[in-house]
C-alpha cells in the first residue's frame, strides 16, 4: 500500500566539514527509533572507517524515518546524506535532484565556510526549499545572531526562524523535525502514471549483488517486476524491493516520492549508472530525466607495488574496487623503473587520495603513485589524434604537430580580503580571468584554468592562503592548443619514466630546478658521482650531483714523496671513472615516494 504524498518528507543535510552533519543524522535516526540504544554508534551513515577518520562522507546513504507530529499524523522522512567535495559534484546534483528540500547546518562559533557555499547553491539549483539549522549552540564560542546575519549576508537566504540546536547533547532535536514536516514541501507524483524512477546510488554487496538506490518519481516499484534503465539500456527483474531504517528492510512496493532499494542480480556496479531513469520494460514512461552524463575520469596516476611480488594482490584488490566505484577505471602498465603496476584514472585529487588509502588498509598493499597527470590531446603530423594519458608514452617530437590540454570553467567564492592573492594564485597557474561578481562582502570569479595546473596543489594553496574559507567548484570546459613539452628526469644520463611529465615550456625550468634538488636529497651516495639531470628532449635545462662517497686510499702513506700519493689517487679517480661508466644507480622506493609528494609542492 502506498504511502499518501502528503505524509512524505524527502530532505538532505548540507554542511561544511565538521559542523554537525553526521552527528544531527545520528540523533534523527535515534529520535524517531530507527536504530535501539544498543545499535547506535556515532556516525552511523559513514560506513567506511576512512569517512569516520576524516569526517568526508564519500558514498550517498539513505535512511527513511517514521515520525509522529504533534498534530498525531505519522510522517516518512527520507533523508539523504550526500558528499560534500568538489570530485563528486555530479553524484552530489543526482542526490539533490532526488529531494525537494535540504537542511542548511551552520557551525554556531565558526559560521559559513567553503563547502556550504558550494552546496547551498546546488540546492538552490535544485529549487529546494531550506530550514536554516544552528548547531553547536551550547559552545562557548557560539554566536547564533552573527552567524543568522552572516547566513543572510553572504548567501542572501532568510536565518531568523533558524533553529538552533546541539547535535550532541540532543538539544532542540525535536523542533528539526518540526520545521522538516511543515517547512518543507510534499513531493508530487502521479501513482497511475508508468514508472519514473531516478537512480541515486549504487554498490556492491558480496551477498546480494548490485544494490540500486532509486527515487520513484511516478508509478510504482514491486518485486518480480521487469525494469529497464533508459541509458544503459538493460532490462532486469527485480528480486527484492526494500528501504533502509537504516537498516536493510524488505517491503512489498515503492510508490511515489518515496526513496528505497532494489536487487536484480546485477553483478557490476558499472551496470548502473548514477543519474539512469529506470522504468516499466513493458510500460516505458515517454523522457528520461536531463543532465544524465556517465562518470569521466579527469585525473591518472600510475600505482605500484613498492614489492613486485604483490601485483597479483594488487591486480585483485584494483577489481574488488570497482566493484563498487564504477568512476574509477585501471590497465595494466609497466615502468622500467617500477616494474609492474596500473594506470588509473580518478575523478579528482579527493578520490585518488581514498582508492590509494582503501588499497594499503583493507588489502594491505605498499604502493607508490607517479605524479598526477590529466588526459592530453596529442595531434600528430599525418591528422590523427591520441589520447594521452601517460606521459612517459609521448610520441617523437617530430611526429607532433601540437598538443591540446583540458581546461576548466573555475568558481571560486571567497570573502574579499582574501581575493588579492587568489587572483594571483589563478595568475601564476596561467588562469584567464572570465568574470568577477561581489555579493555583500564575498567576491565571486570566473577563471578559465588549465587542468593540468589544477590538480597537482590548487585546492590545498587555495585553502591555505584563504585560511578555508574560499570555496572551488569546476566544470570540464574544452581542449586548447598549448606550449607543452615534456620534462624528463635523468639520473646517471639514464631517463627515469616514472617522474616523467609534461609541463608548460614556461614552468619547465622551475620544475625540472625543484625535481632535481629534491632528488640529491633524497638519492644516497654511490662510490661515484651522479649526475641528476631534467631535460626537455636532448637540452639540459637543470643538474645537481651526487656526490661520491671516498675512501681515503692515502691514509696508509705516513710521510713520503708527494707522487706516491697523486698515484694512488689517480688510480682511484681512474677506478671512479671506470665504475661509473659501469655501475648502475639504486634509486630507493622512498625516494620515489618523497619526490612524486615533493614534486607537487
Amino acid at each position: 500500500m502506498s504511502i499518501p504524498l502528503d505524509h512524505i518528507r524527502n530532505f538532505s543535510i548540507v554542511a561544511h566539514i565538521d559542523h554537525g552533519k553526521s552527528t544531527l543524522a545520528d540523533r534523527l535516526i535515534q529520535l524517531t527509533g530507527g536504530l535501539e540504544l544498543r545499535e547506535m554508534k556515532e556516525q552511523v551513515l559513514d560506513s567506511m572507517d576512512i569517512e569516520r577518520e576524516r569526517g568526508i562522507t564519500i558514498k550517498a546513504q539513505t535512511v527513511r524515518l517514521t515520525y509522529k507530529h504533534t498534530d498525531g499524523e505519522t510522517y516518512i522522512l527520507n533523508l539523504i546524506d550526500t558528499p560534500g567535495h568538489v570530485d563528486f559534484a555530479y553524484e552530489v546534483s543526482r542526490s539533490l535532484a532526488a529531494v525537494e528540500g535540504s537542511l542548511l547546518v551552520v557551525d554556531a562559533s565558526q559560521g559559513v565556510e567553503a563547502q556550504t557555499l558550494a552546496n547551498v547553491y546546488h540546492a538552490m539549483d535544485a529549487n529546494h526549499e531550506l530550514v536554516v539549522v544552528l548547531n553547536k549552540i551550547d559552545l562557548p564560542a557560539a554566536e547564533p545572531e552573527r552567524i543568522k546575519q552572516q547566513i543572510e549576508d553572504v548567501i542572501g537566504i532568510d536565518a531568523s526562524d533558524a533553529v538552533e540546536i546541539s547535535a550532541k547533547s540532543g538539544l532542540n532535536i525535536d523542533k528539526v523535525l518540526e520545521a522538516i514536516v511543515e517547512r518543507l514541501p510534499a513531493p508530487k507524483g502521479d501513482i497511475n502514471a508508468p514508472l519514473k524512477a531516478l537512480l541515486v546510488d549504487s554498490w556492491y554487496d558480496t551477498y546480494l549483488g548490485v544494490v540500486v538506490l532509486i527515487r520513484v518519481i511516478d508509478g510504482t516499484v514491486k518485486k518480480g517486476q521487469k525494469i529497464r534503465m533508459m541509458n544503459a539500456n538493460a532490462a532486469y527483474e527485480l528480486d527484492r524491493v526494500g528501504v533502509f531504517t537504516p537498516k536493510l528492510i524488505d517491503i512489498g512496493e515503492l510508490g511515489p516520492g518515496e526513496i528505497g532499494f532494489f536487487t536484480a542480480s546485477i553483478k557490476e556496479v558499472a551496470d548502473t549508472n548514477v543519474g539512469d531513469t529506470i522504468t516499466d520494460d513493458r510500460r516505458p514512461t515517454a523522457s528520461a530525466f536531463p543532465g544524465f552524463r556517465p562518470a569521466q575520469p579527469v585525473v591518472f596516476c600510475g600505482l605500484f607495488p613498492v614489492d613486485a611480488s604483490d601485483f597479483e594482490e594488487l591486480r585483485a584488490a584494483m577489481g574488488k574496487l570497482r566493484l563498487n566505484d564504477a568512476s574509477f577505471s585501471y590497465e595494466m602498465e609497466t615502468s622500467a623503473a617500477l616494474g609492474f603496476g596500473f594506470r588509473c584514472g580518478f575523478l579528482g585529487l579527493l578520490h585518488l587520495e581514498i582508492i590509494q588509502e582503501r588499497l594499503s588498509r583493507e588489502f594491505n598493499l605498499d604502493l607508490i603513485a607517479t605524479a598526477p597527470s590529466v588526459v592530453y590531446e596529442v595531434h600528430l603530423t599525418n591528422g590523427e589524434t591520441l589520447m594521452l594519458h601517460n606521459p612517459a608514452d609521448l610520441p617523437d617530437v617530430v611526429r607532433i604537430d601540437h598538443i591540446s590540454e583540458p581546461w576548466i570553467k573555475a568558481t571560486i567564492l571567497t570573502p574579499d580580503e582574501y581575493l588579492g592573492s587568489i587572483l594571483k594564485l589563478c595568475q601564476d597557474r596561467r588562469g584567464i580571468q572570465r568574470n568577477m561578481t561581489y555579493v555583500g562582502n564575498r567576491a565571486m570569479v570566473e577563471y578559465d584554468l588549465p587542468l593540468n595546473e589544477v590538480v597537482f596543489d590548487f585546492y590545498d594553496r587555495l585553502k591555505s592562503i584563504s585560511k578555508g574559507y574560499a570555496s572551488f567548484d569546476y566544470t570540464l570546459a574544452d581542449y586548447r592548443e598549448g606550449d607543452l613539452v615534456k620534462l624528463s628526469i635523468l639520473v646517471n644520463a639514464e631517463p627515469v619514466d616514472a617522474l616523467s611529465m609534461l609541463v608548460h615550456r614556461n614552468a619547465a625550468e622551475s620544475r625540472g630546478r625543484i625535481m632535481c634538488e629534491k632528488l640529491k636529497d633524497l638519492i644516497p651516495p654511490h662510490l661515484f658521482v651522479i649526475p641528476i639531470q631534467a631535460a626537455i628532449g636532448g637540452k639540459i635545462i637543470a643538474r645537481e650531483t651526487v656526490r661520491a662517497m671516498r675512501k681515503d686510499v692515502t691514509a696508509k702513506c705516513y710521510g713520503g714523496d708527494a707522487t706516491r700519493k697523486r698515484k694512488l689517487l689517480e688510480k682511484q679517480k681512474a677506478g671512479k671513472k671506470k665504475m661509473r661508466q659501469f655501475g648502475s644507480v639504486e634509486i630507493p622506493q622512498e625516494a620515489f615516494i618523497k619526490a612524486l609528494k615533493m614534486g607537487d609542492e
